[in-house]
């Protein structure tokens, strides 16, 4: 590896390394930008035969609150030892001296972020269905920890999460868009109309899919990553957003968003929802409601994308198609507000 990462000093990194994280030869520092990631950076590093990830901002000017990452580093910190796979956490750095910007590093974890469908197939249907009953389990496993007793009673403001969500992810569209989008309007008049009681407070992913979980040599969930929208909240509300990421997947086969739910053996949409009820996760009630914020949602990070790459600050692949999928993505929401 070699510092050819954008947005990473390694110089600074080097000297910084050492104060942080105590026998580390920070001359020998070394590192690369993992591909795959749309929002945050994430860089494997390394010195000699040791790895370690470290995640910062992306690059160009964004919102402090929207990559925080001291948030990111607190709920993976908070759920070590809850029986939720995440990394370890090792140092967080707020001085932006050291690289512009705060940033943390923690454990590289082996494991598979599986994105397409070609990855998964050859696995067959058997293993494939292992792996997407898993993931069910997993985020099962994450909704039953009570924030307050792993110390995130405060991480975020459970009443009103939904009402927030709306106008969020409005703001989000309205600062994204460059063109006329009406069905986005549309959308968003429906979801202000039909906002729903919550469920019981619970810690919320903010972006659970099969590519933000690492998948061991056996097919287990290793660590859940990409923490950067985590929150208290309603947590059915990433149960709808993990189904519309399928929904979406299918309609784009695979190009530029994750079409993993394609592959032989993985759980259909319905059978996400009945294996998340019937494992103890939250009745999701007003079903129709939860599936079009989450378009909602989806559709605001993905104009997000589309405006950062037409001001040159993205960095990876995919990012000049990536704004063909916001029209369909608020057509699935309307859908669903209409349809349940």
């Amino acid at each position: 590896m070699s510092d050819v990462s954008p947005g990473l000093d390694l110089t600074r990194l080097a000297d910084w390394m050492p104060t942080a994280l105590p026998g580390i030869a920070g001359e020998q520092l070394s590192a690369r930008l993992i591909a795959g990631g749309r929002s945050n950076l994430t860089y494997e590093i390394g010195d000699g035969d040791r790895r370690w990830v470290l995640r910062r901002p992306p690059l160009g000017h964004v919102p402090a609150h929207a990559h925080d990452m001291g948030r990111e580093y607190r709920v993976m910190s908070a759920l070590a030892g809850t029986g939720v796979p995440v990394p370890a956490t090792y140092a967080l750095c707020t001085d932006d001296s050291v690289l512009g910007v705060p940033f943390y590093v923690m454990e590289k974890v082996e494991g598979t972020p599986y994105r397409t469908a070609a990855e998964l197939t050859p696995l067959g249907p058997d293993r494939v269905r292992t792996i997407s009953l898993r993931l069910v389990d997993t985020l099962v496993a994450l909704h039953e920890v009570d924030p307050a007793e792993v110390g995130l009673a405060d991480f975020g403001r459970a009443e009103g999460f939904l009402d927030r969500q709306v106008r969020r992810w409005s703001a989000q569209l309205a600062a994204s868009r460059g063109r006329d989008l009406p069905a986005a309007d549309e959308l968003r008049d429906l979801l202000v109309a039909n906002v729903p009681a919550q469920s019981a407070p619970g810690i919320v992913h903010g972006d659970y899919r099969l590519d933000n979980v690492l998948v061991d040599s056996s097919d287990r969930p290793a660590a859940i990553i990409d923490w950067e929208m985590a929150t208290i909240g309603d947590p059915v509300t990433d149960l709808a957003l993990l189904i519309m990421y399928q929904k979406l997947g299918r309609l784009s086969g695979g190009d530029v968003v994750s079409d993993s739910a394609s592959a032989p053996g993985h759980l259909t949409e319905d059978e996400v929802r009945s294996r998340y009820r019937s494992r103890g996760g939250r009745d999701p009630a007003h079903w129709g409601f939860h599936l079009g914020l989450a378009a909602y949602k989806l559709a605001g990070i993905v104009e997000s994308l589309h405006a950062r790459h037409l001001n040159g600050t993205t960095v990876g692949a995919g990012f000049d198609r990536i704004g063909a999928l916001t029209e369909p993505l608020l057509e699935l929401g309307l859908t669903a507000l209409r349809d349940h």
